[in-house]
């Protein structure tokens, strides 16, 4: 049976773990649980799963570190949002743990140093995102000599056919009413705007180790296409499957073997399916983020850091959605080129961002 640490168990992707485990409780345990602020989901959960050992993110890096080491556990799933994201990662790969990676922060922010904690402790990084769990398999089974371009796919989110001037008149309320997924707020702007697309092809450079100009996006309204790889003799595969977060988070559970899955097979039959390129122009983030990939330094954590300060305006009313990316561009036209060389320096770039971002964000006068 393989013990599994869940960190981030109330959020979106750690609900969905747990709801694998529940499905194959002959295969997995739950070893251990982190959560940020809800106490009674917590103790409800620790009860179901006959689970000791727990932090709350007040007890800081100090209780993280002692959960992953007094876990016993096999496998780690890092379902935390954001930057505070990183401290779980860099926890649970100084142990030597496995790692089925969500938290795509970690990887846009810091992925010198986790890759290299990760080379000297042995452990492995599996990622969890839909669109990177599935280059991940394929290229597993293709062969990293193989590829030749990597196709993310993107749903378009719920604006995907708004004129630009019909974009700027867009609510919190309209862009958290995404078409295919559930997932937190955050995340779901992020999608609305292009930005998560945007991060998940910095992630698909890293993780990935491939050029800017061999990663494609395709909007794929469906979402059934998770994403695909193009091999160098022009052939694409693809992997599909319903939009499920289950799927992925089950394939890096049973990591490296591929298990029968408890979850209902999909069936292609009578199913659509559209593609076509983003429209770049009109959602800025993903060309911005696709200019941060091509440069070292801490430009990529300029952009998280930027883009976080800016979609917390906007749900204050602080910022239009379209003056999300204005901000952002404003930010990276500082000097980012130093390169970070262990998470202290992450933290410290990210800290500045942050404090440029929230000046020029205080410049637009809460005028949206």
């Amino acid at each position: 049976m393989k013990k599994v640490l869940v960190l981030g168990c109330t959020g979106s992707i750690g609900s969905q773990t747990l709801d694998v485990i529940r499905r194959m409780p002959d295969e997995f345990s739950v070893a251990g649980l982190s959560v940020g602020k809800d106490e009674g989901k917590l103790e409800e959960l620790c009860a179901e799963f006959g689970c000791p050992g727990t932090c709350f993110s007040r007890d800081g890096n100090e209780g993280l570190e002692r959960l992953v080491h007094e876990s016993g556990c096999d496998i780690a799933v890092n379902g935390v949002a954001g930057a505070v994201g990183l401290e779980s990662s860099v926890a649970v790969l100084e142990a030597g743990i496995n790692l089925a990676l969500a938290n795509k922060e970690s990887v846009v922010m810091a992925w010198p140093v986790i890759s290299g904690i990760a080379g000297r402790t042995g452990a492995s990084i599996i990622p969890v995102d839909s669109e990177h769990s599935a280059v991940f398999c394929l290229i597993n089974q293709i062969g990293k000599e193989n590829v030749g371009n990597v196709i993310i796919t993107a749903s378009g989110g719920p604006f995907r056919d708004y004129s630009r001037e019909k974009l700027e008149s867009v609510t919190v309320e309209m862009a958290l009413n995404h078409p295919t997924w559930k997932m937190g707020p955050k995340i779901t702007v992020d999608s609305a705007s292009l930005a998560n697309k945007g991060l998940e092809v910095i992630e698909a450079c890293r993780l990935f180790d491939v050029p800017t100009e061999k990663v494609r996006v395709l909007v794929h309204p469906q979402s059934l296409v998770h994403s695909m790889v193009q091999t160098r003799d022009g052939m694409i595969y693809a992997q599909i499957s319903d939009p499920d977060m289950r799927h992925p988070i089950f394939g890096a559970l049973t990591w490296p073997e591929v298990r029968e899955s408890p979850l209902p097979l999909f069936d292609l039959a009578g199913r659509e399916m559209t593609f076509f390129p983003p429209r770049m122009d009109d959602f800025p983030m993903l060309s911005l983020a696709y200019g941060c990939a091509e440069k070292n330094g801490g430009y990529t954590i300029a952009f998280n850091a930027a883009n976080e300060v800016a979609v917390q305006g906007f749900f204050d009313s602080r910022l239009k959605f379209t003056q999300i990316p204005s901000l952002v561009e404003r930010v990276l036209q500082a000097d980012w080129t130093e390169e970070p060389c262990d998470i202290a320096s992450v933290y410290r770039i990210d800290s500045e961002s942050r404090k440029l971002a929230s000046g020029i964000l205080d410049s637009f006068g809460g005028n949206a």
